[in-house]
């Protein structure tokens, strides 16, 4: 039984129906294994689908008790706790970063404001020193090597994608200011009372509905020769994708997926930029609390919701050499990952996962999958299930 056979299970509502048409054709024509899709409009559940297969081996299927790492769909997740915070007057994006968290002053790094580390321009896309895994996956550790490290370019005066370290950039910022861990502040702000299958940092008694990362196939020469160029090793946009080398060769799962990030131990951890774990249901129900009142959390005003999303980096991307845009910790619509046009706000994750709102049309969405694909952002089967969300609408 071959991919193109999954079996598809959830529901659509009425005027929906491309979208399951899509998300089924990505099994047939663009070579998913396990995936699920969900679209939220106007506050609620429209599309709630999985399919496939939950392991390589095709012995599980992948349905709605399955649980997946998104890689950078994550940042989405810390901006929108980050967002909640501005909301609150409780995080100005003006101030200094070491006005909340003082040790981060070191080494020219006292002038660098919120505004300036959400939004990729703060100069630090990795670390000088090499961890190792295990003391990456420490949260007091890591930040401490953060708090130490000088601006790799004068800050402010370009960006580059922060891709791991985003996530406890901004999540010593949630710790400092709320005395919670970023994956406890989930839970505590929305995990728990939207009744979300998603964290930042698993619990053991979770573990088992985790489905494995499944390795992009090898792409062929000359794109390979480019992500060399782009994401080789000894590249910015290499050290960036892996903190130095810590992570490996291939933590972006671009290419040959680290097999790190299939592990317990990085599961446990929190790495707010790149392991949260959760389902696509999850993902566009927390988006949809961004855009309205869902079940009683509302997550921000939409002041807040304008002032985060407006894009505040655009251009060449430092570490990544193509153009990108961003907002307060948020992808924004543009070449990169388009979503739904002008508004939208949410981030992509490498390989594939995508989720995101758009106010204009009312919709939050979400997909992921367990099939990597050779991509960090637009990938195929997210255009054809954002077509078919377009038509519907």
């Amino acid at each position: 039984m071959g991919a193109s056979d999954a079996v598809i299970t959830g529901r659509v509502e009425p005027g929906w129906e491309a979208v399951h048409e899509a998300f089924a054709l990505n099994f047939a024509e663009h070579g998913d294994v396990g995936a699920g899709v969900a679209v939220h409009h106007r506050g609620r559940l429209v599309v709630d689908l999985t399919g496939g297969w939950f392991d390589a081996e095709q012995t599980l299927a992948y349905d709605d008790s399955t649980l997946q790492l998104v890689f950078s769909t994550t940042k989405g997740v810390t901006a929108l706790l980050c967002a909640a915070l501005v909301d609150e007057g409780r995080l100005d994006p003006a101030a200094t970063v070491a006005s909340y968290w003082p040790e981060f002053a070191q080494n020219g790094k006292q002038a660098i404001t919120v505004d300036e580390l959400l939004s990729h321009r703060a100069g630090l896309p990795t670390i000088d020193a090499t961890l190792t895994l295990a003391e990456a996956l420490d949260w007091l550790t890591v930040t401490a090597a953060l708090a130490a490290q000088a601006p790799l370019w004068l800050p402010g005066t370009k960006h580059g994608y922060h891709a791991l370290t985003f996530g406890w950039l901004a999540g010593e910022l949630i710790r400092r200011i709320t005395g919670r861990s970023p994956g406890a502040e989930l839970r505590h702000r929305a995990g728990d009372a939207l009744g979300l299958d998603l964290w930042i940092g698993l619990p053991e008694s979770e573990e088992a509905r985790v489905s494995p990362l499944l390795a992009a196939p090898p792409p062929d020469p000359a794109f390979a020769e480019l992500i060399a160029q782009m994401m080789g090793p000894d590249t910015l946009g290499g050290r960036a994708l892996s903190l130095n080398g810590t992570f490996g060769a291939g933590a972006t799962g671009v290419g040959e997926t680290s097999m790190a990030w299939n592990t317990r131990a990085v599961h446990a951890a929190e790495v707010p930029a790149a392991n949260g774990i959760g389902n696509a249901r999850s993902l566009s129900r927390l988006y949809a609390a961004a855009l309205a009142d869902v079940d009683g959390v509302h997550l921000f005003s939409p002041r807040t919701r304008d002032l985060v999303s407006r894009t505040r980096t655009s251009g060449s991307d430092a570490c990544l050499l193509v153009p990108t845009t961003f907002g307060l910790g948020f992808m924004t619509a543009g070449q990169f990952s388009p979503m739904l046009g002008e508004g939208s706000f949410g981030h992509a994750g490498a390989g594939g996962s995508l989720a995101f709102a758009h106010p204009a049309s009312e919709v939050a969405f979400a997909y992921v999958m367990n099939q990597m694909d050779n991509n960090l952002a637009g990938d195929p089967r997210v255009a054809g299930l954002l077509a078919a969300v377009q038509a519907s609408l």
